[in-house]
């Protein structure tokens, strides 16, 4: 009811509190204004050198398309790497919660109040659900703002690909939750990390069977997909924001050749939605 949903409200803003105070968060803001500080600087660079190509050329059709499609892909490329900070803060935020607060005894003073411990685990994934989001509005946002204001270019179905993005590290903060409430914090970021890294090496097996039209290769990475389903999201997202003219000519390494579905969309919820349970259940039976 009310009082739970209150309940539950209250110790996400204690705990998120406590993580903004944690060198883990201040580590991650500084390492984040500093990528974005090089990348700036990076990008502003090389979109002077092609525009001055361009100018060059006379400002012919051909060159402004090449103007455009830098510009796209010197935007995936900037959050590729937001990704992976936002995936690496997720993970990172997560692992040490309940596995610290287990091992330190102090998770004795939350649960000995009258708190379900089902309410402890919802209010820690809603405040780290939320520092997650303000930390990659700050890394993608300021991506995105950076190609717009040096080059005014703007992705196509940049939400829907942000919010994939987004879905891809609330994915792997849950599990890293899950497999807190179970096991130690270095265990819990080998596994999140390690079944990250198959996510990874298998979404590019599947798009170079694709390349050769190997059936075998595609499925071996549909199936680390449905094991992981973190590399499914990034792909997707890259397709919503890449241009038409780099997907038909395959001109930029994000191309995505296999594009994962809806279905896999879906099931990418589902899997959170899963394991957020799991976290929950796992919690309720821990002997503490």
């Amino acid at each position: 009811g009310r009082r739970a949903v209150k309940k539950i409200l209250i110790l996400a803003r204690m705990t998120f509190r406590e993580a903004i105070r944690r060198k883990i968060v201040l580590a991650g803001l500084v390492l984040g204004v500093l990528f974005l500080a090089v990348y700036s600087i990076g990008f502003r660079m090389i979109y002077t050198e092609i525009s001055l190509e361009a100018a060059a050329a006379g400002g012919s059709i051909a060159s402004l398309l090449v103007l455009r499609e830098m510009s796209n892909f010197l935007l995936l490329a900037g959050l590729y790497a937001a990704t992976f900070l936002s995936v690496a803060m997720g993970a990172l935020l997560s692992a040490d919660t309940l596995a610290g607060e287990i091992n330190s005894g102090t998770i004795q003073t939350i649960v000995a109040k009258p708190l379900r411990r089902s309410d402890v685990v919802l209010g820690k994934w809603l405040a780290f659900a939320g520092l997650l989001g303000l930390y990659l509005l700050l890394l993608a946002g300021g991506v995105v703002a950076s190609v717009y204001f040096q080059s005014g270019f703007v992705a196509q179905n940049l939400l829907r690909g942000l919010l994939l993005i987004y879905l891809e590290a609330l994915l792997m903060m849950t599990f890293a939750l899950a497999c807190s409430s179970a096991m130690t914090a270095l265990a819990t970021g080998g596994t999140v990390f390690g079944l990250y890294g198959l996510s990874f090496i298998g979404g590019w097996i599947e798009q170079i069977g694709s390349i050769f039209n190997n059936q075998t290769a595609v499925q071996v990475g549909i199936a680390t997909s449905l094991l992981f389903p973190t590399e499914a999201m990034w792909r997707r997202a890259t397709y919503e924001m890449q241009s038409a003219v780099s997907s038909v000519l395959q001109m930029t390494p994000f191309v995505t050749l296999s594009v994962p579905n809806m279905v896999m969309i879906a099931y990418a919820v589902l899997y959170l939605l899963a394991a957020l349970a799991l976290a929950i259940r796992t919690f309720q039976n821990r002997d503490l």
